[in-house]
């Protein structure tokens, strides 16, 4: 079972999600199902057809969330100096030449959100940088083409 790595903020969240679909989502959906079933013919209940189909998702996101956690390794932010190089857990700025610099926070895939500046270990930029200092040009090996970038800062 791969790694998945974790932020203490992000491991709460999924805990979090985990937790509302035990106790709050699950109750939602079996309500949902048997108002839908006291309706009598549910060959052609489109409400039950829907409620079971959404039980399906609320069961698949359990068991998903439920493989991430027990898998997950918490990035500790510990006040001391981290390692020059980049890690699961830095703060990167790198710049494309004749780009603005781009500043990026590394973390596990099941944290991933690029818009929010938090891109995965396991992406074409998260791969290429890891292990790399500030001052490091890296080619970055993406499904458009193949492109360098310079670290800037690593924090």
């Amino acid at each position: 079972m791969p790694t998945n790595f974790l932020t203490r903020e992000g491991f709460q969240k999924l805990q979090d999600e985990l937790e509302y679909l035990r106790s709050v989502k699950r109750q939602e959906v079996a309500n949902r199902l048997h108002e839908a079933m006291e309706g009598g013919e549910l060959i052609e209940n489109a409400e039950y057809e829907a409620a079971k189909n959404e039980q399906a998702f609320v069961e698949g996101r359990i068991q998903e969330l439920e493989v991430i956690l027990a898998s997950a390794r918490v990035i500790e932010d510990s006040g001391k100096e981290k390692a020059d190089n980049v890690q699961v857990g830095s703060t990167v700025t790198i710049q494309e030449k004749g780009s603005k610099p781009e500043k990026y926070t590394i973390v596990g895939a099941a944290e991933a959100n690029p818009r929010a500046g938090r891109i995965s270990n396991e992406s074409p930029i998260g791969r290429a940088i890891l292990n790399h200092r500030a001052g490091d040009e890296v080619q970055v090996e993406a499904p458009g083409g193949t492109y360098k970038v310079r670290i800037v800062k690593v924090k």
